[in-house]
């Protein structure tokens, strides 16, 4: 895992939060859809994939939210497209690890590695795993 300074984690989420690219409606049919909402943030996003066979071929989000849980979300969506179920559900899991202070495969994060200290601030950990959860119930959805 590179180390990154907070400057360039900083950087990394206020890019995902300014210019989320997976933040629109789903292009297309065949999306399955979940809404995260959160009782102490502005967050409240609709999660959509679209899931062919074992593979996850997109992923995008709609809605309002604070800065964590829009670069966070964004991320994820990035992350998740072109994993198979089973990568993307080990993939949720080392995030939500990492979340709770506990040990986790930082190989498999790549950018979401950059809310490593979100967990530092306890009120955030909600922002941070709001499309993460998302995803879980997606997938478990899919089951």
């Amino acid at each position: 895992m590179p180390i990154l300074s907070n400057d360039m984690m900083r950087s990394i989420i206020m890019d995902h939060s300014s210019n989320p690219m997976n933040k629109h409606l789903p292009n297309g049919e065949g999306y399955d859809k979940v809404h995260m909402h959160s009782d102490n943030c502005i967050d409240d996003l609709d999660i959509y994939f679209k899931v062919e066979g074992d593979k996850i071929t997109d992923a995008c989000f709609e809605g309002v939210a604070c800065t964590i849980s829009l670069s966070s979300t964004d991320i994820m969506c990035d992350l998740i497209k072109g994993k198979t179920k089973k990568e993307a559900e080990y993939m949720i899991e080392q995030y939500q690890k990492m979340m709770h202070e506990e040990d986790f495969d930082a190989d498999v994060l790549e950018d979401a590695i950059v809310f490593i200290n979100t967990s530092k601030q306890a009120a955030r950990i909600r922002c941070a795993t709001i499309g993460w959860n998302a995803a879980s119930q997606l997938l478990e959805d899919k089951k």
